[in-house]
């Protein structure tokens, strides 16, 4: 997501005419209210910029306003599909005890840092061209700090990421909860994780025969 750069700067004094050179309370009002823009106007811009708009580092209410405008939910729910259905249970006064179905659903709020993952992962869903050079592009931005993430193209209408670190119980969660790994419409996906431990194993000349983990890769 590239932001366009954004001159927030006004000048009011422009407004002065050559015949107000010597309107020195008129220059001084204006001056004045120039100081004001400086210190407000470009300022609350400027942070609008950075807690709203940019999705890098958009805030949480920043984050809220994305959700809405890319129609994805902040948090996810488990306990099958019985959301939104009466809950049996021992509410207050009994209430609902002879009614609705047995159901212990319940909505897991995501953090900030997976919200922000989710939303720019269907962002770019949204405004992709689906190739593997656009995705693995975005990948690498996307999951600079952690390692490297790429998609491969089967060639029969699937394809793979593999990341090539350890997925995060967060980074599964919603990867799992939700469909934003970006292909090309009518492609199927699944990703898999390259771990860089020593496996364990009977290679060539039984190489790592005493050493590493078990591990299959």
């Amino acid at each position: 997501m590239t932001i366009q750069p954004f001159d927030f700067s006004v000048n009011l004094l422009r407004a002065l005419l050559w015949q107000h050179n010597a309107a020195a309370r008129l220059e001084s009002l204006l001056t004045s209210k120039q100081a004001w823009y400086d210190s407000t106007q470009s300022a609350f811009w400027s942070s609008w910029i950075t807690n709203v708009f940019d999705l890098t580092t958009a805030n949480d209410f920043g984050l809220s306003v994305w959700a809405i405008i890319l129609d994805v939910p902040v948090s996810i729910t488990e306990g099958g599909d019985d959301e939104g259905k009466p809950i049996w249970g021992f509410a207050p006064d009994d209430v609902n005890f002879e009614n609705g179905n047995f159901a212990a659903w319940i909505k897991l709020p995501l953090t900030t840092e997976q919200i922000r993952l989710v939303l720019r992962l269907r962002y770019f869903q949204l405004v992709t061209r689906g190739t593997v050079p656009e995705i693995n592009a975005f990948m690498a931005d996307l999951f600079a700090d952690l390692g490297s993430v790429y998609v491969t193209d089967g060639l029969n209408m699937n394809a793979r990421y593999v990341f090539g670190f350890p997925l995060s119980t967060d980074l599964e969660t919603v990867l799992s909860a939700f469909d934003l790994l970006p292909r090309p419409a009518g492609v199927r996906i699944d990703y898999v994780v390259v771990s860089d431990a020593d496996g364990w194993g009977f290679g060539r000349y039984h190489y790592n025969f005493g050493n590493g983990n078990f591990y299959h890769g």
